[in-house]
């Protein structure tokens, strides 16, 4: 691991969408204790779950469009077609 920050623009954002998923999951752990119904524990949860996946989404996302353009910016335009395409699909994921 690095030892040096490595931020983007987007990190705030994902932060905020995953101290909002930790509230949702403590409630979660509540209604499961307090005895709530199934089908109200699964929405929450599914919910959580959403909020999570978009989380990393996103970061990988960022990821992408800034660490690796740093790398592949030396390329010609021509041999950068297989990385922009793959940005392009993994929105789908």
């Amino acid at each position: 691991m690095s030892q040096h920050p490595h931020l983007h623009h987007s990190h705030p954002e994902i932060v905020k969408r995953l101290k909002r998923s930790h509230g949702h999951l403590r409630t979660v752990i509540d209604m499961v204790e307090t005895g709530r119904s199934c089908l109200d524990i699964a929405q929450q949860l599914h919910a959580v779950e959403k909020a999570i996946g978009q989380a990393k989404k996103t970061l990988i996302q960022d990821h992408l469009d800034h660490c690796l353009d740093e790398v592949v910016v030396p390329l010609e335009p021509d041999r950068r077609g297989a990385l922009d395409d793959f940005k392009d699909i993994i929105k789908y994921l």
